[in-house]
């Protein structure tokens, strides 16, 4: 492989909505005119794939963002379980939730990457607990009798109408090719895991940087300053309640993936909004911070597009170390629409 180059993220990785004030927001290629959301903290790498920069590349998720900007920018991404792949050498925001993972084109080129980058690193001792497995000779299996979850009920309230369109319409394409698609009820709301997500990353995150964000003297982005400043507060009580509650949900949640292949949902609530329109103080990582929390697999790909031309994105949730299942499931999906076809203006001008 040849390494084009480093692309820009959000500072320290903590952030959803793919902005940097200093360095700079990467444009989401998908409306020339209005500035958007790119999806974070991987912005520079969901712009590079989508715009046709590149042919793939590399993000770290720790709450979503691989997920995020591969929605965004109308991209594939997959978040993998913790050990899957070394995180050696990457600058850690919260070791017990970040994982590295591929951002392409299409489901086949995330498989191709996901081999690359497991295995074993004896620099990574977490990449012992699990043996690689090869995606490759089960990704055109079909989804036929997979049981896959839907999105709950109340889990709709407050999704753009276009997202749970596209949302809508994946799982019926997923039901014609014989999935069993089955409803769901979820221990907790994804509000509530989103919530203990942020104060593991942000005590984590805090004990990373904490010495750099303290310092006011240097150019730390405004918006991130607070998000890492909550491990500031955060007693060592609050830190362990955290992590044993996250043990429990774990439990939980297993019981639930016991009569599940997946659960499907959308992977952002809206499609991409106008950067003037957000809100820093608020996460978009309502659906993906819970694979993290409970240390599961997930894949993010296109279904649609809104009136406007944006992007929507289905989320596949697996089990921990399902990364094949996920993109069994996405390569499925993937080859039953047409939403590969699909190029944002800024190439399809070029082609003019």
């Amino acid at each position: 492989m040849i390494v084009i180059g480093k692309t820009h993220s959000v500072e320290f990785a903590m952030g959803g909505w793919g902005t940097n004030q200093y360095m700079g927001t990467p444009w989401n290629p998908w409306d020339l005119k209005t500035p958007r959301t790119p999806g974070g903290s991987s912005s520079g790498s969901g712009v590079a794939v989508a715009a046709r920069l590149v042919p793939c590349a590399i993000g770290t998720d720790t709450g979503g963002s691989v997920r995020l900007p591969a929605s965004w920018c109308g991209i594939v991404g997959l978040k993998t379980t913790i050990g899957r792949t070394s995180t050696y050498g990457i600058l850690p925001l919260a070791p017990t939730l970040d994982t590295p993972g591929p951002m392409t084109r299409s489901v086949e080129d995330a498989a191709i990457l996901f081999n690359i980058l497991q295995g074993f690193d004896p620099l990574d001792d977490r990449t012992s607990r699990r043996s690689a497995d090869d995606p490759i000779p089960s990704l055109r299996r079909g989804v036929a009798g997979l049981r896959l979850a839907t999105l709950p009920d109340g889990e709709r309230i407050g999704v753009d109408q276009e997202v749970l369109a596209a949302y809508d319409d994946s799982v019926e394409v997923l039901r014609g090719l014989s999935a069993q698609i089955v409803n769901l009820d979820l221990p907790r709301k994804f509000s509530d895991f989103a919530e203990l997500t942020g104060q593991i990353i942000g005590a984590e995150g805090y004990t990373a940087v904490g010495d750099i964000v303290d310092r006011l003297d240097l150019p730390v982005d405004d918006a991130v300053r607070p998000r890492i400043w909550i491990g500031k507060s955060m007693s060592a009580r609050d830190y362990l309640r955290a992590l044993a509650e996250r043990e429990k949900l774990t439990r939980e949640f297993a019981g639930v993936f016991a009569h599940i292949d997946a659960l499907l949902t959308p992977t952002t609530a809206t499609p991409p909004i106008p950067i003037a329109a957000v809100d820093q103080s608020r996460s978009p990582a309502l659906f993906t911070r819970v694979v993290n929390l409970l240390d599961l697999c997930a894949l993010s790909l296109p279904n649609g597009f809104t009136a406007a031309g944006l992007p929507t994105s289905l989320q596949i949730v697996c089990r921990g170390y399902d990364e094949g299942l996920a993109l069994r499931i996405g390569w499925a999906y993937e080859h039953a629409v047409d939403w590969l076809t699909r190029l944002p203006p800024t190439f399809t001008n070029s082609q003019q």
